[in-house]
């Protein structure tokens, strides 16, 4: 027998996993156990790291606030948080405090202590924890909600671990949790901060109360701190909700509701050109063009199971159609109608609407169609988290033998398309079954994971696994791509689905003279034009390739009487479909410059009197350089390749 301590000598080593469960370096070993160590700086490690800064965050704010009550602590991207229910909202001053006293805490060096307990020992020790209570409730998993009650509960088994002063061995603190720890507060070091602190309902439930969240971050070493905390400016330079307003881009009114956006025209050229480029690349890649109501009967849900799986994230029903005569008694039942979360029912019936052939097959529908999920106010952030979305959603219906080269091209065309944007940094993640959560048989499941799998392993991509990720009714694989500033986000989508084609009793003739089902395959490349729209705006700081910006050109006569020289090579741009404009305002030369810029416009064609006497015009790029004398000829035409192009243009041209 051995413990963690004793195998792993090195700091850096923060738990140990023993035959693939995560444990403390406090645990013991025998010789026939598989024991692998867990780095700081590894994603285990993070976690691991997090979840203890989390501890430690609790009981700075118990020993500040004894009467605070405790929620969960668990670790997120980047960074931790923990519930509280104190008798009044933390305030800023709040934070500094308890940052004060974590720092305490940290350099006292702090043993985490793991305790197994039975049901009843663990509501006794905490007796004065009505959430732990209720947690307490959830033991094994078996009435989990989706809010990181995991860290808590889960396993066979209750553990409390206690927080133990190293000289002493007094306890100094615990807390209800399932670990594993770091083996002592000294390991969390300087490399963490508090970073705000926000309402949160209990369990993520509206129904339940209002507890006051806590958020930080918690990193190996103070240079890592430092980098992500400069990360975070970045980002909030880019924040797209910032940019919006600024360049006058789109807004939430009040008077229409949480999560409905509306764009103004700069915004709306913007998303037209998305749209535009990505219709005409379906065309080309060999879809078909259908489109869809936004209100269906309630029916349509029901055979398509989003009623049984999906209902709460569904607008409420619209009961409509109720006919009653005069004394108003119901002569003719009324039906539910809904507002639709999905578009894929819709494109069932599309394909059922007439006998298909496997000479058909694969068919390609696609739709960019607007679809109303009730996401709760509280998740709800700018353009990357709405209530109405448009979705580029495609569904392809193939023969079994077609999978796996439909899924390869699926792959290709999202690739192609995502660079044609700027995004060209990817990896793929693979999303398999929840056991819990699924329907279809293990063998149907296990060849689409397998199949999914080899596309992406072929692919050459980094293939990460998302074990138990999937929706109800298959495997998908995502594109996940980096930004600008390094961020991962969420793109494309490919899904397969037998659950669907047996619902809707889709069919197609085999070449046999048998009726054979189709397997369908979801495919969403932007996900929603909102939260694209919004992955743009900051992966380019709002300063779009010229074919994407509202405005490519903008003309500043040097004086007022080159206005009308301007107005012709702005009108002869226009011609060419280049979004051009002259600033004939009343503001000086520089303050239009200043004002352009600020806007982020590509190119500034200023004129003077040696430009109108040449027949030329000056070039100002973003970034202030300059290209004087160019004929305006080949102005036209570099802008115009600049667009074809999808040049993203800061800086001047070099001859």
């Amino acid at each position: 027998m051995a413990d963690g301590f004793s195998l792993f000598t090195d700091r850096s080593i923060v738990a140990m996993r023993v035959n693939g469960e995560l444990k403390d370096l406090a645990a013991t070993v025998t010789e026939t156990d598989t024991v692998e160590p867990v780095a700081i700086d590894s994603q285990d490690g993070l976690n691991i790291l997090r979840h203890s800064a989390a501890h430690v965050l609790a009981q700075a704010v118990q020993r500040i606030n004894p009467e605070a009550k405790l929620g969960i602590g668990p670790p997120i991207t980047d960074g931790f948080y923990y519930d509280f229910d104190p008798a009044e909202p933390f305030t800023p001053e709040d934070l500094k405090a308890i940052s004060s006293e974590m720092q305490k805490i940290v350099k006292q060096g702090q043993r985490f202590v793991r305790r197994v307990v039975t049901e009843a020992e663990a509501r006794e020790e905490l007796a004065n924890e009505p959430y732990k209570l209720e947690l307490i409730g959830l033991k094994g998993g078996a009435d989990q909600g989706s809010d990181n009650e995991s860290v808590e509960v889960g396993g066979t088994e209750l553990t409390i671990y206690d927080n133990v002063d190293p000289k002493t061995g007094e306890l100094c603190w615990k807390d209800l949790c399932r670990g594993p720890h770091v083996p002592s507060t000294r390991v969390i070091g300087n490399g963490w901060a508090l970073m705000r602190s926000a309402g949160a309902y209990w369990r993520g439930s509206e129904k339940n109360p209002m507890l006051q969240r806590i958020y930080g971050t918690a990193w190996p070493t103070k240079d890592e701190l430092r980098e992500y905390q400069t990360r975070l400016e970045e980002a909030a330079k880019r924040d797209h909700r910032k940019l919006g307003v600024e360049l006058d881009l789109f807004s939430f009114p009040d008077e229409i509701g949480s999560g409905l956006a509306v764009f103004h025209p700069k915004g709306g050229i913007i998303r037209h050109e998305i749209e535009t480029f990505m219709r005409s690349e379906l065309l080309k890649n060999g879809y078909e063009v259908v489109n869809s109501p936004h209100i269906t009967k309630g029916t349509l849900f029901e055979t398509s199971q989003h009623l049984n799986w999906y209902k709460e994230g569904m607008f409420p029903a619209m009961h409509l159609d109720e006919v009653t005569d005069g004394e108003g008694h119901v002569v003719k039942q009324g039906q539910d109608y809904y507002l639709k979360p999905m578009n894929c029912p819709f494109h069932n019936l599309i394909f059922r609407a007439r006998a298909r052939s496997y000479r058909e097959l694969p068919l390609r529908l696609a739709e960019f169609g607007t679809v109303y999920r009730y996401e709760k106010s509280g998740t709800l952030s700018g353009l990357t988290r709405v209530r109405g979305l448009t979705q580029d959603d495609a569904h392809i219906y193939v023969t079994d033998e077609q999978v796996k080269d439909e899924i390869k091209r699926q792959l290709e065309f999202v690739f192609a398309t995502l660079r044609a944007y700027g995004l060209d940094d990817f990896y793929l993640e693979l999303s398999t079954r929840d056991p819990e959560k699924s329907v279809g048989t293990e063998e149907q499941w296990a060849v689409a994971e397998q199949t999914l799998r080899e596309v992406g392993e072929e692919s050459g991509l980094e293939l990460v696994a998302d074990p138990g990720g999937a929706a109800f009714y298959g495997p998908k694989i995502s594109v996940q791509a980096r930004d600008a500033i390094g961020r991962t986000w969420q793109l494309s989508t490919v899904q397969l689905d037998f659950n669907q084609p047996e619902l809707f009793e889709l069919e197609y003739a085999a070449d046999d003279g048998t009726r054979k089902q189709p397997v369908m395959i979801h495919r969403a490349l932007l996900g929603s034009v909102e939260r694209f729209f919004a992955i743009l705006l900051e992966h380019y700081a709002g300063a779009f390739p010229v074919w994407l910006s509202p405005v490519q050109v903008v003309g500043i006569p040097v004086a007022e009487q080159y206005g009308e020289y301007l107005d012709g090579v702005v009108a002869r741009l226009r011609e060419r479909g280049v979004r051009a404009e002259v600033d004939h305002g009343d503001d000086r030369m520089p303050k239009k410059i200043r004002t352009h810029t600020k806007a982020k416009v590509p190119f500034q064609l200023i004129a003077g009197e040696d430009d109108r006497a040449a027949g030329a015009v000056s070039f100002r790029f973003r970034d202030g350089s300059q290209l004087n004398g160019v004929p305006v000829d080949e102005a036209i035409e570099r802008i115009v390749h600049a667009i074809e192009t999808h040049e993203q243009v800061s800086t001047a041209w070099t001859e």
